[in-house]
């Protein structure tokens, strides 16, 4: 095994924020009158530029990228009261989650390693008469959409819900994920591609779900729906009600503000630059990692790789801990289980309702106990990515 190195020190990520995104700051804080600082005239703008960058109508931002996911599942259940959502075990823990706060049914299929999502012919294998929605995580970079899945969402009208937030900027056929879905979700955690710190944003060109996805923000209050038309349609049925404080669902406050739109919009300057570089990391560290021993055959068109993703080609114990332990020597940081920590299923919060379903997801599995992520980020140097390989090669 590899001795300890002094000089590898690899975290998840080097601090995403710049001392220019600190000025805007502090430029937006200095101005007299002191600005509003809860959600105005900035979360407008970052939501007009979001949306012009993505290609889509209309985006609303929250306060992180998992109020986006519970929001979105909230519409859905709003829209059609019950039914079925397919997803698959392997992401965060909030995708899921939404689906069971919205009291919306999961339904779980199996992924396939080349864009770590959803396995088109499994995803086939689940729809049903109740199918309402497919929640679809791209993940870690990767695009998760294949043109059959896109064709099978047509064909049996489920609605295609896109979680972004490991991706941002990442293509399908030249056209950037999270631009296909009925609704799609982004999270700016500190460590994603943009950050705001915290914040998310809902994306859609549906100009109904945005007025849903405005009022659902904010307590379900439908002073903030910028549609005459559907404020008049539930003031007629309801004219006892005060129209300032009218609430069309149970829903949340999950705003965000103007000082984390200030902040994204002035990391908006360097996404896409940022992103060409993940990718051409994600090519060094796949082209020189040793293919007898790793997995490699991800597919890598139009990714925006978040994190390297290493994976064993055989189910081996003593090389996973060899990996393990020979990582942490080297001050490299890492996840095992990749996005999510791997198998959903196998967590508390699921085993209590599903029991021991976790074992039928053959792959999600296998990442669970044979998978890893590990940073990669713009400053990384490109002299640790090989270095990084040259030690995972000689175990």
């Amino acid at each position: 095994m590899k001795s300890k190195s002094k000089n590898m020190s690899h975290p998840l990520m080097y601090n995403n924020i710049t001392n220019d995104d600190i000025k805007s700051l502090t430029d937006f804080l200095s101005q007299q009158p002191i600005p509003i600082l809860t959600n105005s005239k900035k979360v407008l703008e970052f939501e007009k530029v979001w949306s012009e960058w993505l290609g889509v109508k209309y985006s609303v931002f929250v306060n992180s990228g998992s109020s986006a996911n519970i929001l979105t599942l909230a519409i859905i259940k709003y829209l059609y009261n019950d039914g079925e959502v397919i997803t698959t075990p392997f992401g965060w823990v909030s995708d899921i989650a939404a689906i069971l706060h919205s009291g919306l049914k999961p339904v779980f299929c199996d992924i396939n390693y080349k864009t770590l999502s959803i396995d088109e012919d499994e995803f086939e294998k689940c729809i049903t008469s109740n199918t309402k929605a497919l929640l679809l995580t791209h993940i870690l970079g990767y695009n998760g959409l294949t043109q059959k899945i896109l064709d099978l969402c047509e064909k049996h009208n489920i609605k295609l819900i896109e979680d972004v937030c490991e991706s941002h900027g990442a293509t399908f056929n030249n056209q950037k994920v999270g631009s296909f879905g009925y609704i799609s979700n982004f999270s700016f955690y500190y460590a994603h591609h943009l950050t705001s710190i915290e914040g998310g944003m809902i994306c859609t060109n549906d100009e109904y779900i945005y007025q849903l996805a405005r009022v659902f923000r904010s307590h379900g209050m439908l002073r903030e729906s910028t549609s005459t038309e559907i404020k008049s349609e539930v003031l007629l049925k309801f004219p006892d009600l005060n129209q300032d404080f009218v609430f069309i669902a149970p829903t949340y406050n999950m705003r965000s503000t103007e000082i984390n739109a200030v902040l994204a919009l002035n990391q908006m300057k360097n996404l896409d630059s940022n992103n060409i570089l993940r990718s051409k990391n994600l090519d060094i560290f796949l082209d020189n990692l040793d293919k007898t021993k790793y997995y490699t055959e991800y597919n890598r068109l139009g990714n925006s790789n978040y994190a390297f993703t290493l994976l064993l080609l055989k189910p081996d114990l003593e090389l996973r801990n060899k990996v393990e332990y020979t990582l942490k020597q080297n001050n490299i940081e890492f996840r095992r289980g990749m996005s999510g920590g791997g198998n959903q299923l196998r967590q508390p919060y699921l085993k209590k309702l599903f029991g021991d379903e976790y074992l039928k997801y053959k792959k999600c599995d296998y990442i669970h106990h044979f998978g890893w992520y590990i940073g990669n980020y713009p400053q990384l140097e490109k002299d640790k990515i090989y270095n990084l390989c040259k030690i995972l090669n000689s175990l």
